[in-house]
C-alpha cells in the first residue's frame, strides 16, 4: 500500500490544554478535523515519527474506535514502525504510561476527555504522552499547535484495514516498509506493575478476612469507564473480593449516561451505598482511570488533599517504597497543604507546582519526587508519569491492612498528629467565557493593589487579615522553564487562603474553580464539618471576587 496526500485547511482552536485537546464529539467529526490534529501530533514527535513506536488507547468513549482507525492509517503513512494498541482501543491513562515506559516506546496517543461526559452529544479528547510516559510538556504542545495553524495536507493510507477486536500482531507493507500493529490485552502489563509495587497477599487477607477478623468489605465503582476490566481482574479475580462488589464495570461509549467524575455529586450512587454501613471502603474512578475518590464506612469522605498526606505518612506499608526509598513530595498549587506538614516531619523536599501532571514528571525523572497529588482527585507516584486511580486504592488498602485500623480512625489520628487543613473546592461549570475572564482580571487588580495589605475582612465572628496575593508563577527547578498565570492566590495572616482559577479541562465555556483552605492545630477543633468550618472564608472570597455579579451563579455546580 502507498500513502495518499490529502489537501486540507487549518481549523482554529486546536491548542492542546493541560491534558490535550478536548472538544465536543461533533467538533472532532468535522471533515479532516481529527486527521489534521493527528498529523500535527506526528509532526511534533521528536526526533521523528518515522521509525517510532507509539502506544494508542483510550477510555472507550464515543468516537474512540473511529479515532483509533484514523491514527493507524495516518501513522502508517508517516513511517511509524509500530503501534501498540489496546484491545478494542481500550487502555486506561495510567496503563498507557505504564506501557510506554515498559516497552520504551517513543510516546503514546491517549483518546480521552477524562472526567467529562461521553456520547455523541458530549466530549472527546486526544492527548500525546512522551517517552517518559507523561503528558507532553508545553514545548511539545506548543509545537503541535503551531503545526495545526499552518497545516495544508496530511498523509494517510485509506485502504489499510486493521482489526482491534482481537489480540495479536498484524503486519502491513507501506511503501516497501513493514508497518506493525500489535493489539494487546488492556490489563496484563498494568497488573504486572501493580504486583511489583504492592503485596497482593497482604491485601487479599484483609479483603477475605480470617478467623480473628471479619472480611473487609469494599465497593468499587468504575462509573462505566475504562477501569472496568482492570477492576474485575485486580479486585475480583486477584484480590478475591465478591463479584458484586464491583459495579458499573462495563465500559460504555456514553458511560451509561453517568458523568464519570468521581466526586460526591456525580458518584452519588456509591455515596448512598456506603451510607448504609455495609461497606468498609468505597472507591470510584473517572472515565480514563486516573482519578479516584475514596470513602470510609458510612460514606466518610477522604478529601484528596488529606489522602495524599496520609499516604505520604504511611509509605512504609508499601513494598515499592521500602525497596526504592522516598525522595520528595509534591502537590499542585490549589491542593491543600496537609502533605507539606508530613514532608516537614520526615525531612523530605516538598514542591508546589501548577495544575497538570506534566509538571511532576521532570521532578520524578530527576529523582526528586516519589509521591504527588492534586486536589482534583488525582494521586500517584513515580511508578508511572500519570495520576493513577487504582494505584491509590491499592495504596490505601495496603495502609489499612498494615495498620488494622478503619479509614476514619487513620484520618482522625492523622489530624491529631499534624492538625487539619480544612479544604473545599467550588466548581462553577460552563460559565460564559468573557465575564469569567473579566472576573479574574478585576480580582487580580484588586488583590495585588498594595493598599489592601493589612485590611480586615469580617464574616460573623471570623476576622481575616489580608497578608499577600499573586497570580501563581512556577519556575521548574529542573529545566528552568517558567509557567505564569496559574491562579490567583490570596493569603491571610493566619495561614488561611483562597484561590481562583479558570480550568482548562472543559470542552466549552469556562469553569471557575474556587479553592478555600484554613489550618487548625492538633489541639484545636479538628472534627468540624469542612463546609461549616470554611463558610466564612468562602463567603469573603465570593464577595471579594463578585462572582455572583459576573456569572449570575448563586450556587456552584459541584462542591468538593
Amino acid at each position: 500500500m502507498k500513502p495518499v496526500l490529502v489537501q486540507t485547511t487549518p481549523y482554529e482552536g486546536q491548542k492542546p490544554g493541560t491534558s490535550g485537546l478536548r472538544k465536543a464529539v461533533k467538533v472532532f467529526q468535522q471533515p479532516n478535523y481529527t486527521e489534521n490534529f493527528v498529523q500535527a501530533v506526528l509532526g511534533a514527535i521528536q526526533p521523528s515519527a518515522a521509525g517510532s513506536t507509539l502506544v494508542v488507547g483510550g477510555d472507550g468513549r464515543f468516537f474512540c474506535t473511529e479515532a483509533v482507525d484514523v491514527i493507524i492509517k495516518i501513522a502508517a503513512a508517516n513511517g511509524v514502525k509500530k503501534l501498540i494498541v489496546g484491545h478494542k482501543g481500550i487502555l486506561s491513562t495510567p496503563a498507557v504510561s505504564c506501557i510506554i515506559r515498559k516497552y520504551k516506546a517513543t510516546g503514546g496517543i491517549v483518546l480521552t476527555a477524562s472526567h467529562n461526559p461521553g456520547g455523541p452529544n458530549h466530549d472527546f479528547g486526544i492527548k500525546y504522552n512522551t517517552a517518559n510516559g507523561g503528558p507532553a510538556p508545553e514545548s511539545v504542545t506548543d509545537a503541535i499547535y503551531e503545526l495545526t495553524k499552518t497545516i495544508s495536507s496530511y498523509s494517510i493510507v485509506p485502504d489499510l484495514k486493521c482489526s482491534i477486536d482481537y489480540c495479536g500482531l498484524q503486519y502491513f507493507q507501506v511503501s516497501g516498509k513493514e508497518f506493525e500493529v500489535e493489539v494487546i490485552d488492556s490489563v496484563v502489563d498494568y497488573l504486572q506493575l501493580m504486583k511489583s509495587i504492592f503485596d497482593f497477599d497482604v491485601i487479599r487477607k484483609l479483603i477475605q478476612g480470617s478467623n480473628k477478623k471479619a472480611p473487609f468489605n469494599i465497593l468499587i465503582d468504575s462509573m462505566n469507564g475504562v477501569t472496568g476490566p482492570y477492576v474485575k481482574k485486580i479486585f475480583i479475580e486477584e484480590l478475591c473480593a465478591p463479584s458484586n462488589n464491583a459495579i458499573n464495570v462495563i465500559p460504555l461509549t456514553d458511560f451509561g449516561g453517568m458523568h464519570p467524575d468521581p466526586n460526591l455529586t456525580y458518584a452519588s450512587g456509591l455515596v448512598k451505598a456506603l451510607q448504609e454501613g455495609e461497606y468498609d471502603l468505597g472507591a470510584a474512578f473517572d472515565g480514563d482511570g486516573d482519578r479516584n475518590m475514596i470513602l470510609g464506612k458510612k460514606a466518610f469522605f477522604i478529601n484528596p488533599s488529606d489522602s495524599l498526606a496520609v499516604l505520604a505518612n504511611n509509605l512504609e506499608c508499601i513494598p515499592y517504597f521500602k525497596v526504592n526509598g522516598v525522595s520528595g513530595f509534591a502537590r499542585s498549587m490549589p491542593t491543600g497543604a496537609a502533605v507539606d506538614r508530613v514532608a516537614a516531619k520526615l525531612g523530605k523536599e516538598i514542591f508546589e507546582v501548577p495544575t497538570g501532571w506534566k509538571f511532576f514528571g521532570n521532578l520524578m525523572d530527576a529523582g526528586r519526587l516519589s509521591l504527588c497529588g492534586e486536589e482534583s482527585f488525582g494521586t500517584g507516584s513515580d511508578h508511572i508519569r500519570e495520576k493513577d486511580g487504582i494505584w491509590a486504592v491499592l495504596a490505601w488498602l495496603s495502609v489499612l491492612a498494615n495498620t488494622g485500623e478503619s479509614v476514619e480512625t487513620i484520618l482522625t489520628n492523622h489530624w491529631k498528629t499534624f492538625g487539619r487543613n480544612y479544604f473545599t473546592r467550588y466548581d462553577y461549570e460552563n460559565c460564559e467565557s468573557e465575564p469569567s475572564n473579566q472576573l479574574m482580571s478585576d480580582l487580580e487588580k484588586k488583590v495585588t493593589d498594595p493598599a489592601i495589605k493589612g485590611q480586615k475582612f469580617i464574616y460573623g465572628s471570623k476576622v481575616y487579615i489580608f497578608k499577600q496575593a499573586d497570580n501563581f508563577e512556577y519556575c521548574d527547578p529542573i529545566d528552568k522553564s517558567v509557567t505564569k498565570k496559574q491562579g490567583i492566590r490570596v493569603l491571610f495572616e493566619d495561614g488561611s487562603r483562597f484561590v481562583f482559577r479558570l480550568s482548562g479541562t472543559g470542552s466549552s465555556g469556562a469553569t471557575i474553580r474556587l479553592y478555600a483552605e484554613s489550618y487548625e492545630p492538633p489541639t484545636s477543633n479538628i472534627l468540624e464539618d469542612a463546609q461549616v468550618a470554611l463558610t466564612p472564608l468562602v463567603q469573603i472570597a465570593l464577595e471579594m471576587s463578585k462572582l455572583v455579579q459576573f456569572t449570575g451563579r448563586t450556587s456552584p455546580t459541584v462542591i468538593t
